[in-house]
């Protein structure tokens, strides 16, 4: 993981952030019909854990990547269409907990769980803050209902989720990593 420049942009990273995209996008999908109380369409996303593996496993373009693509996929699926505002939140979700990648150097040490938790924490605050707040604009809410309605559930939610799941996902890696002798 460590021996890559966490900012490389190449086919390793296009590859990754196309699996996580079609992974995100298609769990997304499956538990899309599990709305959170919220103003809009704000729903559990237990693959929301996925997005922020794939960030800090392979760095924020493949988090960027997957948070973006796999939104819009989801939605798609989902029926609900294109909103470029949540999609680039989700980038952004993916995308910032790509910055630990370099950080990290054992999946299963606390401390390195703890960094990818952290990061997966400020990606979710800084992607749902965005997608939230450019919702008055893009869909003609107050700031109360964009922080209220959409910011506090869908972070809540997704914080849950990462808290729980990250862990799991990284220790699961980890373990899998070393019978592959890496």
């Amino acid at each position: 993981m460590n021996d890559k420049n966490t900012w490389e942009f190449g086919t390793r990273q296009v590859v990754y952030g196309a699996i996580g995209a079609a992974l995100y996008g298609v769990f997304s999908w499956a538990t899309n019909i599990f709305p959170l109380p919220a103003a809009g369409n704000v729903t559990f996303r237990p693959a929301v854990a996925v997005l922020i593996f794939f960030g800090v496993a392979y760095g924020p373009w493949v988090g960027l990547l997957a948070g973006f693509i796999g939104n819009t996929l989801g939605d798609a699926l989902s029926g609900w269409g294109f909103y470029w505002n949540w999609s680039l939140g989700n980038g952004l979700m993916g995308m910032l907990p790509g910055l630990a990648m370099a950080a990290i150097i054992d999946f299963k040490a606390r401390s390195d769980i703890f960094k990818g938790v952290t990061w997966g924490t400020i990606g979710i605050a800084v992607g749902i803050l965005f997608a939230s707040l450019t919702e008055m604009f893009v869909g003609g809410i107050d700031l109360n209902t964009a922080l209220l309605g959409y910011f506090v559930p869908a972070f809540l939610g997704n914080f849950v989720v990462t808290v729980i799941l990250l862990p799991v996902l990284m220790i699961a890696f980890a373990a899998v990593a070393s019978r592959r002798g890496r």
